[in-house]
C-alpha cells in the first residue's frame, strides 16, 4: 500500500498481496485487491445531499442486526474485517427519525472512498428483481416443467450436506462413499436426470420461466389452488455460468445496445428449438427450497434478511461484507432506455451472485413482479462507486500508524570504511588513492606479520604515483548518507487512550 502523504483527498493503489490477511480490522492496513480508491469528503460526493439517507439507515439497520450478534474472527478475511460490528452497535442505540439524522450518523461513523478496478474509473451496474410465476404442485399439460429441491447425492466441498450452500466452490455428484464425479449439467438435468427422486418443489409452464427465475435467484409461484409458494436459492451444480444474452449478441441476434431480459423472453417464446440450443449453453443449474413468507415479505437475500427495493444490492463476496455501505451515483434508464434517470443513492450490501465479481461491480434488487423485472432487466450502466468505510479503517490515519523500517546501518560502513579527504595543498592533478578493498587490507596485515617473524625492518612507503594531467580530478570524497534517526516503534511508544463515544 501506498499513501500520498500530506494530501486530501488522498490516492491510493493497491496491488493484489497476501501480506495481510485482515481478520481485525484496527491492527492491519486497509486493502481491497486489485483495486485503487480515493478517499473523499462528504462534500465532494456528489448526488450525497440529494439522497434519503434516512430509507437506507432503515436498511442498514436490518444488516446489523446478524452483525451485531456475531462473535470471533471470520474464517475468510476481507478488507473491512469486523469493523463494521461497531457502527452497527451504534446503529442500534442511536435515536434516529429524521433524514438528517440519518445522514449525520452515516457521516459520524464513515468515511467516503471512490472505488474502482485497477486502470478503470466507474463500475458496473445490473439489476434483478423476484418474478411471480404461475404454476402448480402436481404435473399437468399446461405445468409441466419441474423446479428441484437440492438432491442428497450433491455434495459440495467444505459444505455440510444439509447446510447452507454458497453460489460459489467445488460441487459434485457423491456416488457410494467416496467416489466424486462432476454433477449433472443443464441439459442431462432437462432431459430427466433426477427426474422421478421426489425432488419437485412445483411445476412451471416453460423452461424459460425457469431459467429466468434461477438467473435471479428467488421467485413466488402462484399456484393454481390460489395459494403462493415462495421460493429461494439453495445450491447449484457446480457447473460454469454462461450469460446467454452475452451469447444472443456474440450471435448477432440481438444488438448489444438493445439487449435486455424482455428481448430475451421475447426471442424465446419465438424460437423454441433456438432456445432449447441456447439454454443448454449455460450448464449452470439452481436448486431451491420453500422459504415461509407472505405476499407482503420481499425476498430473502444471500445475508439472510430481507431484501429492500431500490436499497439493496448484491455484491462480490470474495471482497466485500454484507451490511456494507455504497453509495451509487451516476444515470440509470429507470423509465425507459431513451431516457437516462439520475440516480444517487445509498445501498446496502444484502446480497452475492456468480456473475458479480469485482470490487465495484453490483446487482440492484428492484423488488418484485414484472414492473420491477422490465426496469431491471434494461440495467448494464457504468456508475461511480464509493463504498463507506469505518472510521477506524481512515487510510490516511492508518499510514500514520504504519511502521518505519530499519534503520540504514549507516554509521557502521562509515567506520568500517572510513573516507578521508583530500590534503588541501593536493595539487588538482593529484588523485586521491582509492581506498583499500577489504582483500588488500588482510594482505597487508598477513606482510606485516611476517615481517615481525622474521625481524626485517619494515619498507619505505612508495611515494604517491603522479596523474596525467588530463585525468579525471575529484574535489571531495563521495559524502555518505546520514544515519536515520532512532524512531520509536509503535509497541514501544506510550499507549495512547482512546475516547470512546456513546
Amino acid at each position: 500500500m501506498t499513501l500520498a502523504p500530506d494530501a486530501s483527498p488522498a490516492r491510493i493503489r493497491i496491488r493484489q498481496t497476501a501480506e495481510f490477511p485482515l481478520h481485525a480490522a484496527r491492527s492491519r492496513p486497509l486493502e481491497f485487491p486489485n483495486s485503487q480508491y480515493l478517499t473523499l469528503k462528504w462534500s465532494q460526493l456528489q448526488g450525497w445531499a440529494d439522497d434519503d439517507q434516512l430509507a437506507a439507515f432503515a436498511t442498514f439497520r436490518v444488516s446489523c442486526r446478524p452483525i451485531a450478534a456475531e462473535r470471533g474472527v471470520p474464517a475468510t478475511p476481507k478488507a473491512l474485517g469486523i469493523s463494521l460490528r461497531e457502527p452497527c452497535r451504534a446503529a442500534r442505540t442511536t435515536n434516529v427519525k429524521t433524514l438528517a439524522d440519518a445522514r449525520a450518523f452515516f457521516e459520524r461513523h464513515f468515511i467516503p472512498l471512490q472505488i474502482s478496478r485497477l486502470g478503470e474509473s466507474d463500475g458496473f451496474v445490473t439489476g434483478y428483481y423476484e418474478p411471480v410465476l404461475d404454476g402448480s404442485r402436481t404435473p399437468s399439460d399446461a405445468f409441466n416443467v419441474p423446479v428441484y429441491r437440492r438432491p442428497s447425492n450433491l455434495f459440495i466441498r467444505g459444505v455440510k450436506q444439509d447446510g447452507p450452500a454458497p453460489n460459489t466452490g467445488q460441487v459434485f455428484r457423491k456416488i457410494g462413499r467416496r467416489k466424486l464425479v462432476p454433477y449433472y449439467d443443464r441439459g442431462e438435468i432437462e432431459d430427466g436426470a433426477i427426474a422421478g427422486r421426489g425432488l419437485e418443489l412445483c411445476y412451471l409452464r416453460n423452461q424459460t420461466d425457469l431459467l429466468f427465475m434461477q438467473i435471479q435467484g428467488s421467485g413466488r409461484v402462484k399456484l393454481d389452488d390460489g395459494s403462493t409458494l415462495r421460493l429461494n436459492y439453495d445450491a447449484h451444480n457446480g457447473q460454469p455460468y454462461t450469460p446467454v444474452g452475452r451469447l444472443l449478441i456474440e450471435r448477432n441476434i440481438i444488438p448489444k445496445e438493445e439487449m435486455s431480459m424482455q428481448r430475451i423472453r421475447e426471442w424465446m417464446e419465438a424460437n423454441p428449438d433456438g432456445a432449447k440450443e441456447l439454454r443448454r449453453q449455460n450448464k449452470s443449474y439452481v436448486f431451491f427450497r420453500e422459504v415461509k413468507l407472505s405476499d407482503n415479505d420481499e425476498a430473502i437475500g444471500g445475508q439472510g434478511v430481507p431484501l429492500t427495493p431500490e436499497r439493496s444490492i448484491a455484491v462480490d463476496r470474495a471482497l466485500h461484507i454484507y451490511g456494507t455501505p455504497f453509495f451509487l451515483g451516476g444515470t440509470l434508464p429507470l423509465t425507459s432506455e431513451k431516457s437516462p434517470t439520475p440516480f444517487h443513492r445509498l445501498m446496502i450490501a444484502q446480497d452475492t451472485g456468480s456473475a458479480i465479481t469485482g470490487p465495484a461491480r453490483a446487482d440492484i434488487y428492484f423488488g418484485a413482479g414484472a414492473d420491477a423485472g422490465h426496469v431491471a432487466g434494461r440495467l448494464r450502466n457504468n456508475l461511480r462507486f464509493t463504498v463507506l468505510v469505518p472510521k477506524p479503517l481512515d487510510p490516511s490515519v492508518a499510514g500514520l500508524r504504519m511502521g518505519l523500517p530499519e534503520a540504514r546501518p549507516s554509521e557502521k560502513i562509515a567506520k568500517l570504511f572510513p573516507q578521508t579527504p583530500p590534503a588541501k595543498d593536493a595539487g588538482p592533478t593529484t588523485a586521491p588513492a582509492a581506498p583499500a578493498s577489504p582483500q588488500a587490507v588482510a594482505d597487508n596485515k598477513s606482510a606485516a606479520n611476517d615481517k615481525k617473524t622474521t625481524g626485517s625492518q619494515p619498507a619505505e612507503p612508495a611515494p604517491p604515483t603522479q596523474q596525467p594531467a588530463q585525468a579525471a580530478t575529484v574535489a571531495s570524497a563521495v559524502p555518505l548518507p546520514q544515519a536515520r534517526p532512532e524512531l520509536l516503534r509503535e509497541k514501544d511508544r506510550a499507549p495512547h487512550r482512546r475516547r470512546h463515544r456513546s
